[in-house]
């Protein structure tokens, strides 16, 4: 049989330039490059073989590790996880820099391949340089970290390895059900190892994403729920955006004229102004969606996972007879709350659903009540974005100013902070693509990276990138990578000296804002609470390649959106912002444990506090489905 003699890595990059992904008859290439830093781990192996390669797998140079999984992350999420990078680091300090990244993909469901550098296979020199030295095995290495945080995981120590572990990679990344992060650590010495390979390894191979359709009789029984319901609602998640099913959304809520409010993941599932639109649900949530959702008697999750803030810490669905029907690609997610569930493709689902419900609507006066609620919401998030605040403006009136700024397929990007929140409850999203907060692991560091990502996905659109100072100070080295690769952002870096969604929530819990703030240490005291830190941010950014800006109004900031729009490089913007001026009240409580016993009269008040707040808690064990 005519092999060819290639070394494990340059076996690896031919066969990831030859997959594909397909859905729906589309086919695109699964992996848009290969991102890397290059130590002694990796630099013979995949190094070698990258450069070999050329732009069949094109190589992207990052700056940190982590960031370059957020990269990829981003771009996934922007192609509906049909594309995605692979990534590839030395071992050590480059393998566990990127445990970070990975989990964030594994728990947003964001398919990323991981190439980290090993050991070696051989141990001929062993212990060498960054190897974890465990006594009881010789089999541990830094990489097992990246085990609880792939949803698949191999180490090729030898070559005959290689084929059954990139196939089974390839399944899992492609599976919308199981889809994160996957990892395959490569020993040094074995990714640099000479073999003799089969052709069928390297020819095209196409990964067909199926539609999954749900069960007839679950169809039938969810139906049953839906048509018994007085109140029901809809809450659509990041499903409904993966699986390109924003219009069946449409199509579902007009039909049924069920109200439709909106997860972190799932905003822009319908647009703003949409009669059926409620807006977002949860702890960052509207009140408008929030009160409508302690009232629903049927609650039909579409693709979302119910994490603790969409569901209020399960104080948000509180109606004594309150039954659930999930659609959901993942039989995991879709059994949660003792739903009725539908494992189905969420744009299947909801098409198949409204075909069993035949005509059936909600009450007209349900759908009333719902669109005078989400009016009245607009209303003060009007207020919100022309509070005038002197001498520095609010928040919200920042988060105004970028949404007026943005076209209608521009896109905003965030991640941690109090910024995320205020985003999901005041933002205006106009197209399914133009929100991208990652809030599933709320990652500080992931603003611009994955902001890269995005732009490299979507380069016809604008991509505005909201961070705060805290954040930024952690992961803004990718600015680097802008520069380099000639990548336009328009960064709005809001400054508020410190962790300020942190120190709300400490003042919340008792503890007094209480190591948030980023000042000098005070003789007095020997606290963190002197004069504020001297930190010229505006002033790094330029420094590190980007036009920088330095805003003091919310009129500067306009002119300046205006003039980075115009402007063909990264932009970053700094605008200082006053963190004790809160976006409007959600009216809906977070768990945040107390200390159950303290001296400081702030911390009991807040206990008395959290114990009201456990009082509203519903545990979601009712079935909704009688035996």
């Amino acid at each position: 049989m005519t092999t060819e003699r290639l070394t494990v890595a340059q076996a690896l990059v031919r066969f990831l330039t030859a997959q594909y992904s397909e859905r729906d008859g589309v086919r695109q290439r699964l992996f848009a490059g290969c991102w890397g830093i290059f130590g002694h781990g990796n630099v013979a192996g995949l190094g070698e073989a990258l450069l070999a390669a050329g732009d069949g797998l094109r190589y992207y140079q990052a700056r940190n590790e982590q960031a370059m999984v957020h990269a990829a992350a981003g771009y996934a999420r922007m192609k509906d996880r049909l594309q995605t990078f692979a990534c590839t680091s030395s071992i050590g300090p480059g393998a566990t820099n990127m445990v970070t990244g990975a989990a964030l993909a594994t728990i947003n469901r964001l398919p990323v391949l991981l190439l980290p550098g090993e050991v070696f296979a051989t141990r001929p020199a062993s212990p060498v340089l960054q190897e974890l030295e465990d006594p009881r095995t010789f089999e541990t290495s830094v990489n097992d970290c990246l085990r609880p945080v792939s949803r698949f995981f191999d180490r090729i120590w030898r070559p005959e390895q290689l084929p059954a572990a990139l196939l089974q990679a390839m399944r899992v990344l492609t599976d919308p059900a199981e889809t994160g992060a996957v990892t395959l650590a490569l020993p040094q010495d074995t990714a640099a190892e000479a073999f003799d390979w089969p052709p069928e390894l390297f020819a095209d191979r196409v990964w067909h994403i199926p539609r999954q359709r749900p069960e007839q009789a679950a169809l039938a029984r969810a139906a049953a729920v839906i048509r018994g319901s007085a109140r029901p609602l809809l809450v659509a998640g990041g499903g409904v955006h993966y699986s390109g099913a924003r219009a069946a959304l449409r199509d579902f809520a007009e039909r049924t004229g069920i109200p439709v409010a909106e997860t972190q993941a799932g905003k822009g599932a319908l647009p703003h102004g949409h009669p059926a639109l409620l807006g977002a649900i949860g702890v960052t949530g509207s009140a408008a969606a929030n009160s409508l959702a302690r009232e629903a008697d049927v609650v039909i999750g579409a693709g979302t996972r119910w994490s603790d803030f969409t569901t209020a810490s399960n104080s948000l669905f509180t109606h004594p007879g309150a039954r659930f029907v999930n659609i959901n690609v993942s039989a995991h997610d879709a059994a949660k709350r003792c739903a009725v569930p539908l494992v189905a493709d969420a744009r299947a689902g909801l098409e198949e659903l409204a075909g069993a419900l035949g005509g059936w609507q909600a009450d007209a006066a349900h759908a009333r009540a719902a669109r005078a609620a989400a009016t009245a919401w607009d209303q003060v998030v009007d207020r919100a974005y022309q509070l005038g605040h002197h001498p520095l403006p609010a928040q919200s009136e920042v988060i105004g100013a970028v949404n007026d700024a943005c076209g209608p397929r521009d896109v905003v990007v965030c991640a941690a902070g109090s910024m995320p929140g205020d985003l999901h409850k005041l933002w205006r999203a106009r197209d399914g693509k133009s929100y991208h907060v990652e809030y599933g692991y709320s990652c500080m560091g992931y603003e611009i990276a994955g902001g890269l990502g995005v732009k490299l996905a979507a380069p016809d659109r604008e991509v505005y990138v909201l961070v705060g100072d805290g954040s930024y100070l952690m992961l803004s080295s990718e600015i680097v990578t802008c520069v380099q690769e000639g990548v336009k952002l328009i960064v709005v870096l809001v400054q508020n000296h410190g962790f300020a969604s942190i120190g709300s929530l400490s003042e919340s819990v008792g503890a007094e804002r209480f190591g948030t703030q980023y000042r000098y240490r005070s003789a007095g005291s020997g606290l963190l609470d002197g004069e504020i830190l001297p930190v010229d941010l505006a002033a790094h950014a330029a420094s590190l390649g980007a036009i920088a800006v330095r805003a003091s109004s919310v009129a500067e900031l306009r002119d300046a959106l205006a003039a980075a729009r115009e402007s063909p490089r990264i932009t970053v913007i700094e605008i200082a912002v006053d963190p004790s001026v809160p976006a409007p009240d959600s009216q809906a409580w977070w768990e945040v444990p107390v200390a159950q016993v303290s001296a400081r009269p702030p911390a009991r008040a807040a206990r008395s506090a959290y114990l009201l707040g456990k009082r509203t808690q519903v545990a979601p064990i009712r079935p909704s489905w009688p035996a």
